[in-house]
């Protein structure tokens, strides 16, 4: 194992180590918080969650061992399996985040009525279809036989071993990408570019109530007046940025696998290994992020660990000064008359 292979497996440990603390955690959070449950976007967030950590458990670990062993890690079952789980797995988290953009959509363009429109009887179906839409292509996949292991992302994924069936795997391959990545790709710009509209009028009309504030105001200290024009520029870059760490990081993940799919199917240029091998950790990689983007900086997220850790800490306190014989820690029985 070279260099190259070398750091490639390291960067793949990472992103498992990651992946399994962040979505375990978030796990956490949602059996911690009764409000957060109660919300419709915490069964897409379940939904993404437990896929990434089923894909870190099954899919990563094959994939190292391929990368490792320059070979199939397993029998052809157990990779038949894996790469099953592999298609379903990112076409389910594909569409979640599809999902959680309609969330947001809905809870900005129509604020009022967002309660009667995503219910928890809403967000099931939505999660229903995901599941039915990502089941498709895989559940085809295995009955023409194209699931098995890729030598050149070195993992269990669609492949064709058949040159007879070059054309018609590729049309198969890249419906699928139309229909998951595409498809999920122009759902996040067009709601997300809706939502940054109504936050930049919103943003608008609360810049013209501070101006003008600053104008009746004629005796306001200098340091105020630049302390609230330097909040209306971050208000008006807040919204930008999160939008853009959304899309970013949904390109940045998924976009150079599926475009190297598309060029190793549709043309003869030759695909380096390694860089296949790559494009796929960073497919992987949104495994590791989706906690961080989607959930743990969020406010209620950020509680739910505080009170979690809170709690660790303090039996851990108690069970110390038990052990310790700490007076302080010992019930004192009231006195009987």
């Amino acid at each position: 194992m070279n260099s190259w292979d070398a750091g490639l497996a390291g960067l793949l440990a990472g992103t498992m180590g990651v992946s399994l603390l962040a979505n375990a955690l978030v796990l956490l959070c949602l059996l911690h918080s009764a409000d957060i449950r109660r919300q419709a976007p915490a069964l897409f967030t379940l939904n993404l969650t437990c896929g990434n950590l089923l894909c870190t458990v099954v899919n990563m670990p094959l994939t190292l061992a391929g990368v490792v062993a320059q070979r199939q890690p397993a029998g052809d079952r157990l990779c038949r399996l894996a790469a099953f789980l592999d298609t379903f797995l990112a076409a389910n988290s594909m569409l979640s985040m599809a999902a959680l953009s309609i969330d947001r959509w809905v809870a900005v363009v129509f604020p009022l009525s967002y309660r009667a429109k995503m219910r928890l009887r809403d967000a099931a179906l939505m999660v229903a279809y995901t599941w039915l839409h990502a089941l498709t292509f895989p559940a085809a996949a295995l009955a023409l036989s194209w699931l098995g292991f890729h030598q050149l992302y070195a993992s269990c994924t669609l492949c064709s071993r058949r040159p007879d069936e070059r054309l018609r795997f590729a049309v198969f391959t890249g419906a699928f990408h139309a229909l998951s990545f595409l498809l999920s790709f122009v759902v996040l710009c067009c709601t997300y570019l809706k939502v940054l509209k109504v936050a930049r009028f919103h943003c608008k009309r609360i810049d013209v109530i501070t101006m003008q504030t600053l104008v009746l105001l004629v005796d306001i200290h200098p340091s105020v007046r630049e302390r609230c024009l330097e909040e209306q520029k971050r208000r008006r870059q807040r919204a930008t940025r999160k939008i853009s760490t959304f899309i970013g990081t949904f390109l940045v993940c998924f976009a150079p696998y599926v475009i190297t799919r598309l060029v190793e199917l549709f043309s003869t240029a030759p695909i380096g290994s390694h860089w296949g091998v790559l494009s796929k950790c960073l497919a992987y990689s949104k495994a590791a992020s989706d906690p961080f983007v989607y959930s743990l900086l969020r406010h209620q997220y950020r509680k739910s660990c505080k009170e979690i850790l809170n709690r660790v800490l303090n039996r851990r306190a108690i069970h110390s000064s038990g052990l310790t014989g700490d007076p302080h820690s010992q019930n004192i029985l009231p006195v009987s008359e």
